[in-house]
């Protein structure tokens, strides 16, 4: 299989460009050339939302977005955008945020973490938690999800762990769902997919190893569950999960590989992959069509997750 024509000409668009790949530039700079390459490739036209900026005690920003009334309670989406650790923000993945707010009739909490090199690992982690526990607590929803796309995804599915293991004796939140959007879940990267997609689809292991060592300069963090939740000690009595992956993404084999743990553990998990896709297409829906289909399947595992009665 090749990737989808859309993806082709994404990808020959990309090769006959004179801008730099972002593993040759600092982090600095390849915040802005991520920043612009996400607008060249979002929707032309994005769902109306209502949208405010929040700050936990902690000092977390958090955009926070709903399409419906304003006095009326709905289900949070704790939601961590992607970019390694080091790139993406808030408005990389404002579009993304838009839909699944409107289509997913739930408001979306945009997460604002800090970034490496500056803010190394545990402090994306931490800011990720601090920031569920804030939704949890002054949402006033009675149904609370995380969700996040590659770097994002990863702290979803952390937060999630900590939620079970931490929160659940304390009194805190428990979450509903789990959606995972490529994630990456074992920074020992080690699997088949690296090896087979590391090289042509944009997302290059050379970036992913610049991306680790920003984010985890210490190579005895690898195997901390928190970095790498693939190693957590058990995933049993985690929230139900979506993942969603792609058929030419470095991560294909992570995100499949965590789909399998959270079944042997007994989680309810729905697993998709799109197999002409690449790595961040899910953002890519101005100029790839199957990122609208996507991002539409997400809502509805949503809704599904909402819907259901809380325990």
């Amino acid at each position: 299989m090749k990737p989808h024509p859309q993806v082709e000409a994404l990808l020959e668009a990309a090769a006959r460009s004179r801008l730099p790949t972002l593993d040759k530039v600092s982090p600095f700079v390849a915040r802005r050339l991520y920043r612009e390459r996400c607008a060249a490739v979002a929707p032309k036209s994005v769902p109306q939302c209502q949208t405010r900026l929040l700050l936990t005690s902690e000092g977390v920003p958090i955009r926070a977005y709903r399409a419906a009334e304003k006095n009326e309670v709905l289900p949070a989406l704790v939601y961590f955008h992607g970019g390694g650790w080091t790139i993406g923000d808030v408005d990389t993945h404002d579009a993304l945020c838009r839909q699944l707010a409107h289509g997913a009739r739930c408001e979306v909490f945009s997460v604002e973490y800090r970034l490496a090199p500056e803010a190394p690992f545990p402090a994306a982690v931490e800011d990720c938690i601090a920031a569920t526990r804030f939704v949890a607590q002054t949402s006033g929803a009675d149904r609370v999800a995380v969700g996040g796309d590659s770097a994002g995804g990863n702290l979803a599915a952390v937060v999630a762990v900590h939620a079970r293991d931490e929160w659940k004796m304390r009194g805190g939140p428990l979450l509903c769902f789990q959606l995972l959007i490529y994630p990456a879940t074992d920074q020992n990267m080690h699997t088949e997919s690296l090896q087979r997609n590391g090289n042509d689809y944009m997302l290059t292991r050379t970036l992913m190893e610049r991306f680790r060592a920003n984010y985890l300069p210490r190579s005895a963090d690898y195997g901390d569950w928190r970095a790498s939740p693939a190693l957590a000690k058990s995933h049993a009595g985690l929230p139900r999960a979506f993942i969603l992956t792609a058929g030419f993404d470095p991560l294909l084999d992570e995100g499949r590989q965590y789909a399998d743990l959270l079944a042997r553990a007994g989680v309810e998990v729905t697993y998709r992959e799109y197999p002409d896709m690449i790595h961040g297409f899910v953002l890519m829906g101005g100029v790839v069509d199957a990122a609208n289909a996507a991002v539409a399947e997400c809502c509805v595992e949503l809704r599904h997750a909402f819907d259901k009665v809380p325990a």
